[in-house]
């Protein structure tokens, strides 16, 4: 037996030596299941199955990078090269470019992101003159994805009676006119979108027979990751590229399919036996990376669920720390107490930032955890922001590469024919695009052909676009000889852009200098790992592939010791010693709006699981009592999935507040044998003071105001108590000696320097102040 196959324990062993046949793998979380895929193929390479015809989708680039570089320690460099590895949107994006003529496009196609397709659908809302406040763009993108990935184009749209009739219902009866203008202007353009990726590389299988024969020749071993989370649109894509050979193995966990918003099915991995004959089922449900507490709490968690497939998942790990259930008063204390607790075990342990996670459920929550990280010098780095390459200066340059590649691209035009001001305002460029969809034309080619068409500008306009086709063209000339590095080094010059954003002296203008900067040593290091790859050139063409099909995780580059702050969607595929779950509150986690059907709540839970299945060794649960929330605070509840985890498991830091009980208004012995006369109502209970202040509404006549309604203590500071040179004591500033007091009653602030928090101006009927001195 081969040697690397020796570190495989008998249930990674089996799947990984079935050769031929359709088989799927069930594998528990940190059971292994990259090292199954990757010993996988680098066994079928050493049975003599030729690489060219291994096809292995995975769920990220960074993903694909690292298993071939495991894959080309065990077989040798120059064979991994030729497998064909990466994401379902890279993998068939390399086939689009091959067979585009089929499909009318030219092989070097603009892929458009997010922000190109928003720009367009905005455009095109104005052109329609439709009401943007209910053709609300992103929806309008949203809902045109979600056709897409369902494989409705737009001839089954307008075939189909009842998606009329539900966008009517919505107040969008031009729906189907925004969705076939959309698509028009991408196909002008020579531009895909991601969901293009996938729809087009169905429709060039499915009426181009020979295509479909030659690429089901080539796949004869097809591998997919994380099977579960695969949409309608790649399922029907695997199926086809299968269909011949039958030689296909998926790997996937059901508990982890999480994003049914992207439109991944749950059912492809659930009916999988369904699709092929006599499959093979394997299960991995040996969990290496946590704790016994921590497994068998998230068994406990996922063992809820009602659609599930079979499988107990169990470590030889150590028992472990229980899982921490922490509850705090509000989301300031909730960061404070992550921001201590990091900082503690970093002292008792000896752990790095980096050994430590933050996992929240929606991206607004992790602006109290910044803070309370900043206070105490933690550096922790935010996963999921704005992308590197979705800032505008980037953004700049990478429009005028585009506009080199694919001088069609309308988005990557409109956004640099005057940046930097070279006098061609919007006026001229509404004519060129009236112009343009006149003659059924790019804008480019309109402005190639200003002699021979009637275009009413001033020959002063006229010199400026042809100075700017000139300008484009020479880049493209030098685009045949240069590498991408060497010709986005000199466009950034010729453009203008450097000098542009050199005038710009300010901290932000600096920084996108910076940017700038970095992204050319980005492209620096694209073209020098080009090198080293079989059939590639470091051309701009890959490079613009590169960026355009690159998520945030691809992109990560260990810039050092950082405490790792994510949502759980994005944290999948990751762990961590140390994680903290915050924010585990009804209606937040699981979701207000993801509790409608019971898949909804399924998906949550399945979230949950997730998220606790990142901690090897401890993870911590938070809750508050209040948060705000769209600006306004409300009292919060304790999720059910902390209710659902087996209580053996968790150790609360606060007792367990007790639900409050009903409080009945009417004695219960009235229902007995008594007179009705007897009947007499119970006092309601005496309230206590509210913990946070009710919404404050001015009073048309002033009354003098008791202690309990300004929240305990501090209340009665402005009564004259506090005065200046009082030394007081602040739970999150500090010691500090009071400057000075202004105002009357409830209005009365005092000036007090902090030790931690330096000068600040406090309204003392809400300030929670000690008099020391």
């Amino acid at each position: 037996m081969e040697k690397y196959l020796s570190q495989l324990n008998d249930a990674q062993l089996a799947p990984t030596l079935q050769k031929d046949g359709p088989m799927i793998v069930i594998a528990g979380a940190g059971s292994g299941k990259t090292r199954v895929l990757t010993y996988r193929i680098a066994y079928l390479m050493h049975q003599g199955v030729d690489p060219f015809n291994i096809l292995s989708l995975t769920f990220t680039n960074k993903a694909a990078r690292e298993m071939k570089s495991r894959i080309a320690q065990i077989v040798g460099d120059s064979e991994a090269k030729n497998l064909w590895m990466g994401t379902f949107h890279s993998v068939f994006a390399k086939i689009l470019r091959i067979e585009a003529d089929r499909l009318g496009y030219p092989s070097n196609f603009t892929i458009y992101d997010t922000q190109d397709s928003d720009r367009l659908i905005r455009d095109i809302i104005k052109q329609l003159n439709l009401n943007k406040d209910i053709y609300k763009y992103k929806q309008v993108r949203s809902r045109i994805s979600s056709y897409k990935n369902s494989l409705i184009t737009v001839k089954a749209y307008f075939n189909n009676p009842e998606l009329i009739e539900a966008d009517t219902a919505a107040r969008r009866p031009k729906m189907g006119d925004i969705y076939k203008e959309y698509v028009e202007r991408c196909f002008k353009a020579g531009a895909m979108d991601f969901d293009d990726l996938l729809l087009k590389t169905n429709e060039l299988l499915t009426r181009f027979p020979d295509v479909l024969a030659k690429y089901q020749d080539r796949f004869r071993y097809i591998l997919v990751d994380e099977y579960q989370d695969t949409n309608h649109s790649q399922y029907l894509i695997v199926r086809a590229l299968s269909d011949r050979f039958q030689n296909i193995c998926v790997v996937g966990d059901d508990a982890q399919s999480i994003y049914a918003f992207r439109g991944a099915n749950i059912n492809n991995i659930l009916n999988f036996q369904r699709d092929y004959d006599d499959v093979k089922m394997y299960r991995l449900e040996q969990n290496y990376r946590s704790t016994k507490n921590i497994v068998n709490a998230a068994n406990s968690i996922i063992d809820k669920n009602k659609t599930k497939l079979d499988k107990v998942v169990w470590t030889a790990n150590d028992e472990g720390q229980k899982i921490i259930v922490n509850r705090l008063l509000n989301d300031g204390d909730e960061g404070r107490f992550v921001a201590s607790s990091i900082f503690e075990n970093q002292m008792q342990h000896q752990l790095k930032a980096q050994d430590f996670a933050v996992l929240y459920r929606t991206n607004a929550q992790s602006r109290a955890i910044e803070d309370a990280l900043r206070k105490r010098n933690i550096p922790y780095r935010i996963y999921g922001g704005l992308s590197f390459y979705q800032r505008k200066e980037i953004k700049d340059v990478l429009s005028y590469l585009r506009l080199i590649i694919n001088p069609k691209d309308e988005e990557a035009l409109k956004r640099v024919i005057n940046f930097p001001m070279r006098g061609i305002g919007q006026t001229t460029l509404d004519k060129l695009m009236v112009t343009a969809n006149h003659y059924k034309r790019s804008i480019f080619e309109v402005m190639k052909n200003l002699d021979k068409i009637d275009l009413k500008v001033n020959s002063g306009t006229r010199q400026k676009l042809s100075d700017f086709v000139t300008m484009i063209e020479s880049f493209q000339i030098m685009n045949q000889t240069a590498n991408a590095f060497e010709l986005a080094e000199h466009v950034v010059k010729a453009s203008g852009l450097i000098k542009e954003f050199n005038k710009d002296q300010t901290p932000e203008g600096i920084a996108r200098i910076e940017n700038i900067e970095e992204m050319l040593n980005g492209m620096k290091d694209f073209v020098e790992e080009q090198k080293e790859l079989a059939d590639t050139t470091g051309s701009l063409t890959e490079f613009l592939e590169d960026v355009a099909l690159a998520t945030d995780m691809d992109n990560d580059k260990d810039d050092g010791e950082k405490v790792a702050l994510m949502t759980i969607h994005l944290a999948k595929g990751l762990e961590f010693p140390y994680v903290y779950i915050v924010g585990m509150e009804e209606d937040l986690f699981p979701s207000a709006m993801s509790m409608n059907t019971r898949s909804e709540l399924e998906e949550e839970r399945r979230l949950f699981y997730v998220a606790l299945t990142r901690a090897e060794k401890q993870a911590y649960l938070t809750y508050t009592l209040s948060r705000y929330r769209w600006g306004k605070l409300i009292d919060a509840e304790p999720s059910r999935f902390i209710e659902e985890i087996d209580a053996q498991y968790l150790e609360f830091l606060k007792p367990k507040e007790h639900q409050q009980r009903a409080n009945p208004m009417l004695d219960a012995d009235i229902f007995g044998d008594i007179e009705p006369d007897k009947i007499r109502f119970k006092k309601p209970k005496k309230r206590t003071a509210e913990k946070t202040p009710p919404k404050f509404i001015p009073p048309k006549k002033l009354k003098p105001v008791s202690k309990a309604s300004h929240g305990g203590e501090g209340a009665n500071l402005f009564d004259g108590q506090l005065s200046k040179g009082n030394i007081v004591e602040h739970m999150r500033f500090g010691k500090g000696e009071v400057l000075k007091i202004e105002g009357k009653g409830p209005d009365t602030k005092a000036e007090i320097n902090f030790e931690n928090g330096g000068v600040k101006k406090l309204l003392l009927r809400f300030a929670k102040l000690e008099i020391l001195g």
